[in-house]
């Protein structure tokens, strides 16, 4: 699943590293898609509960306190950066609330500052511009009212439609 899906491996390819045929590889990741489906949490349909949340991580993040980060993320929170691949935003997936909390700390502090709410996918996100760095798309989901995911997304591909 995560070879074809995310790493757009061909099922004739991973075939050959799982030691199965193409089309038991390809029900295998079915499989593996529906268990992922299923184990993932409602997101909150509550806007203002889920605006508030991002808000408290926002301030939590600008003032470094740890504690804040701690109540609003998930204990099994995720954050993915895509950077299309290259330079600094080119980082495997963060998982767990102190892992995510102290990544938040080291590196968002000076981003914080400069992030203006917006709307993503339908839910609380952020945009952030800072000066002689690449603009920076944050989308928060939002379970439970804390965080269970965050995606930054900084690739000038994907970034270059937008009307930022």
């Amino acid at each position: 699943f995560v070879l074809h899906d995310v790493f757009d491996v061909p099922f004739d390819e991973v075939a050959g590293v799982v030691g199965k045929s193409p089309a038991a590889t390809r029900q295998l990741a079915s499989r593996a898609r529906r268990r992922v489906r299923v184990g993932a949490p409602a997101p909150d349909s509550d806007f203002a509960v889920q605006r508030r949340v991002v808000d408290a991580f926002l301030m939590a993040v600008r003032s470094g306190d740890l504690e804040g980060l701690m109540r609003v993320l998930d204990p099994d929170v995720v954050l993915r950066t895509d950077g299309g691949g290259i330079g600094p935003m080119a980082r495997p997936p963060v998982a767990g609330a102190l892992a995510v909390a102290q990544q938040a700390r080291i590196f968002g502090t000076q981003f914080a500052a400069l992030a203006q709410m917006v709307i993503v996918n339908g839910g609380p996100g952020a945009v952030v511009r800072a000066p002689h760095q690449p603009t920076i798309v944050a989308g928060f989901t939002i379970a439970g009212g804390r965080i269970v995911a965050i995606d930054l997304i900084t690739d000038p591909a994907k970034l270059g439609g937008l009307a930022l």
